[in-house]
């Protein structure tokens, strides 16, 4: 009955009209998700850069750093909590409401980071606080990160779903370009007493400008026509969390697995590379963040590439093999970069990068393919959730172990080990990518 229902109501707009509003959605999806992603980045980009010092002064600097560190992993032990409560209203009102509402608490998560003082003005109090604001900042990307994929994948055509949900997957590398642009721009413009004195804070109070626009953006887009068919047919849950744990957990699992490498990865390419290329490999701030904007801004097509791929080919063929080159890639990206040679430096960067690319394509399609549409928004955001926070505390980690062995031949086997246990996981995938959505009502 609710498969029938709702296979009448996609019957009453054309191709055309379907495939338009797909794409204004899966475009707003793509806005929303940069700009939570570039106030999250903002974070790690400080933490690296500046934190440290500001907030944590008493300390030593591998202490500081270390602190500083641990503070932007906070917010990824807040991101269960926003899964779980936004997954459950997401479900069970919609999916609009929770995205705007993620929107704004990122919004006023980063203007109070924006006009923080430091320890040095008000004490202790200072860190405190930007423990806060970095607990709400994971509170709200935990119910964004699923809810902007189940958003673009419920409204993309049955053909193109890889394609249409790999819009929101660009908001990590596009967030992170436009906060490093910010960063470098500032960095760049000032002098390294005005850039400690005020410069950091310009990148988090701009993000009051982003978020207006974008919640203009959301509240504009049509709600998930697939969610709606749900409510018609009374099939909703009163609480999908229960379900989603009972009959959904080796779902849950998949997820939280096969996402562990990229989330090492990215953690150590992103941010922890931002201290130890300046401080160990004698490279300059800006020519550190010029190498991560370039790597990223080459990322974006090519994840839509590997998107549309696994349309042709499959969500698990594609997802495997990326998984497989991450191994190889884990293991050889700090004997590249201890080279030193910016160029070499480079390549290790957008080579891991461009893996990420090859599994964040797919990705989004084939978990929304996973789970049922009646627990599809809380099943994404608490598996990714679990994975982010084991990889949120990677800087800190690749800190204490270059630390405690002088080298990176203990950081590089972390990384291949991550890479294979997320392949051996996306080994128990089944192929997803011929899924009817619309019959998924549990």
């Amino acid at each position: 009955m609710a498969t029938t229902a709702a296979h009448a109501n996609a019957s009453e707009l054309g191709d055309a009209q379907r495939n338009s509003e797909a794409l204004r959605v899966a475009l707003a999806s793509l806005v929303g998700s940069t700009i939570e992603w570039y106030d999250f980045f903002l974070y790690g980009t400080a933490s690296a850069l500046v934190f440290g010092e500001l907030f944590f002064p008493t300390f030593s600097a591998v202490s500081a750093t270390l602190l500083s560190f641990s503070t932007m992993a906070v917010g990824y032990i807040a991101r269960p909590l926003g899964a779980i409560v936004m997954g459950h209203f997401g479900d069970k009102l919609g999916r609009k409401v929770m995205l705007v509402s993620s929107l704004v608490m990122m919004g006023v998560a980063t203007t109070i980071i924006g006009v923080l003082p430091s320890f040095n003005a008000i004490g202790v109090a200072a860190p405190l606080i930007l423990v806060l604001a970095r607990l709400l900042q994971g509170f709200a990307v935990g119910g964004e990160v699923g809810g902007a994929i189940t958003m673009a994948v419920e409204h993309a055509p049955e053909s193109r779903r890889g394609l249409f949900g790999g819009f929101p997957q660009l908001g990590v590398a596009s967030g992170l370009v436009l906060a490093n642009l910010i960063f470098l721009a500032s960095t760049a413009s000032l002098s390294p007493e005005q850039f400690k004195a005020f410069g950091w804070r310009i990148p988090f109070l701009f993000s009051i400008i982003l978020v207006l626009v974008g919640i203009y953006v959301r509240l504009r887009v049509s709600e998930s026509p697939i969610f709606a068919f749900m409510k018609r047919a009374g099939e909703e849950i009163k609480l999908p969390l229960l379900r989603l744990l009972e009959r959904a957990w080796k779902q849950i699992l998949i997820v939280a697995l096969t996402t562990l490498f990229t989330n090492v990865m990215g953690f150590i390419g992103l941010i922890f590379m931002l201290r130890y290329a300046t401080t160990s490999l004698g490279l300059t701030r800006s020519t550190i963040l010029t190498f991560t904007i370039i790597a990223n801004l080459i990322e974006i097509p090519a994840t839509l590439y590997f998107a549309h791929l696994s349309d042709r080919i499959g969500r698990r063929t594609v997802y495997l093999w990326a998984l497989a080159f991450g191994v190889i890639w884990g293991a050889a990206f700090f004997p590249l970069a201890n080279t030193a040679v910016p160029a070499i430096v480079f390549i290790a960067i957008l080579v891991a990068r461009l893996c990420i690319a090859a599994i964040f394509g797919p990705q989004a399609a084939l978990f929304s393919e996973l789970f049922d549409t009646n627990i599809r928004y809380s099943g994404i955001s608490v598996g990714y959730s679990i994975s982010s926070i084991i990889g949120a505390q990677t800087p800190a980690i690749a800190t204490w172990i270059v630390a405690a062995t002088g080298g990176t031949l203990a950081l590089s086997g972390y990384m291949a080990a991550a890479a294979l246990i997320s392949f051996v996981t996306a080994l128990f995938l089944w192929e997803t990518y011929k899924v009817d959505l619309q019959e998924k009502l549990d």
